[in-house]
């Protein structure tokens, strides 16, 4: 997006990639719909991003989802609103928003170096026309061809946060800016699964979904669905209580959020009595086999009152060991922190270097905001580096 905003200002963009190939993330993320943003109002899109609402404000401001439905709609790409607010492009997947990108891309003189791993950057010494030298840097790369070095009038930094490494984003960029006095946020998982040390019976339900389900953690409380892995569970319901939890919150299930508590008392009451426990939640509540099996693992001894019974379905506690590895979280928290870059998102510690994306202290739940938060503090740089340039 940075490289996008600066090509149409006549000015030569050079993307260093590490991989192989550009936007291994991106295309990850198609997997499941690719989920470019949410349509609904700027406020409540803002408070996606928590704290740090007040410094993203500006720049959504500027590449918000009516502003993203138009990039993508630009790149060829029609877009449709799901019934929850979440917008994806028609083809349901990344591939073709982004070879039309690279494509764009090119036609403007953007240069693409795969292989090339950013290793760190020194003040190189030369002068620019005001006899500044701090402004230039020679930026080191890790090539296939050796070791190489580019002098730039401006250098922005998407380096990624540090989960799914194997796609890019490892965080081993944090200790060169580290060395050179950045402040650097740890690195907290976000949108992330729960580990579940699970009882032996349950390996009979492994990759099942669980679905029309309510997740309750704090003051969240949310309605979806997770998957039961070997590992724990996993899923969108998960994610979207996984900063509750992360902050200490317990986790509840509501096993019937439809359903009131009176109306579950009424319906076990009725339930026959020579029926098996079993039989009785199946027939009585309709719980599906998966449900069944998170009561008895979560929540035995079973009581036998209709209503303790009742209350324990729409109140299930759930025992974790916590979150799952950071690598395996989609997303993270921490980050360059907002102290360490001024209002152009260019770091105070090294003029003319600017950061973008995942790398800064932020996180959004799923469901769009992480792309559009993306895409916004890349245009926002994009325009401040072209600035900086003409300055």
């Amino acid at each position: 997006m940075a490289a996008d905003v600066l090509s149409d200002a006549d000015v030569k963009v050079i993307i260093c990639e590490a991989k192989p190939s550009v936007g291994r993330k991106f295309l990850m993320a198609g997997k499941s719909g690719l989920n470019l943003t949410k349509d609904e109002p700027d406020a409540a899109f803002l408070r996606g991003f928590y704290e740090a609402a007040p410094q993203m404000q500006p720049m959504l401001a500027g590449m918000g989802p009516g502003a993203v439905k138009r990039f993508a709609k630009d790149l060829g790409q029609e877009v449709f609103t799901g019934s929850s607010g979440r917008v994806f492009p028609k083809a349901m997947k990344a591939s073709p928003l982004l070879r039309a990108w690279l494509a764009r891309l090119a036609e403007k003189g953007v240069e693409v170096r795969t292989r090339w791993r950013w290793m760190g950057l020194e003040p190189s010494g030369r002068s620019d026309r005001n006899g500044d030298g701090e402004r230039h840097y020679d930026l080191r790369f890790e090539t296939p061809e050796g070791p190489q070095t580019i002098q730039a009038d401006a250098t922005i930094l998407a380096l990624g946060g540090a989960s799914w490494s194997r796609l890019g984003s490892d965080g081993a960029w944090t200790n060169l800016l580290a060395d050179k006095g950045v402040a650097i946020a740890p690195f907290k998982p976000a949108n992330m699964g729960l580990s579940v040390e699970w009882s032996a019976p349950m390996a009979a339900h492994f990759g099942a979904p669980v679905k029309g389900v309510a997740f309750v953690a704090g003051e969240e409380r949310v309605v979806g669905e997770c998957v039961v892995s070997k590992h724990g569970l996993e899923g969108s319901g998960i994610y979207a209580v996984s900063r509750a939890v992360r902050e200490g919150a317990r986790l509840h299930l509501d096993l019937l959020p439809g359903t009131k508590l009176e109306q579950a008392v009424l319906r076990l009451s009725k339930a026959r009595g020579g029926d098996s426990m079993a039989n009785q939640l199946r027939k009585a509540l309709k719980l599906s086999p998966v449900k069944r099996a998170l009561l008895m693992e979560f929540g035995r001894p079973l009581p036998g009152e209709p209503e303790e019974l009742a209350r324990l379905i729409k109140h299930l506690p759930i025992t974790h060991q916590g979150p799952r590895p950071l690598d395996e979280a989609i997303s993270v928290a921490g980050g360059v922190a907002w102290d360490a870059v001024d209002e152009r998102l260019m770091l105070r510690d090294l003029p003319g270097v600017f950061c973008a994306g995942e790398m800064l202290d932020w996180e959004a739940p799923t469901g769009g905001y992480l792309i559009t938060g993306c895409l916004a503090t890349g245009k926002w740089v994009g325009t401040h580096a072209k600035d900086w340039i003409s300055a």
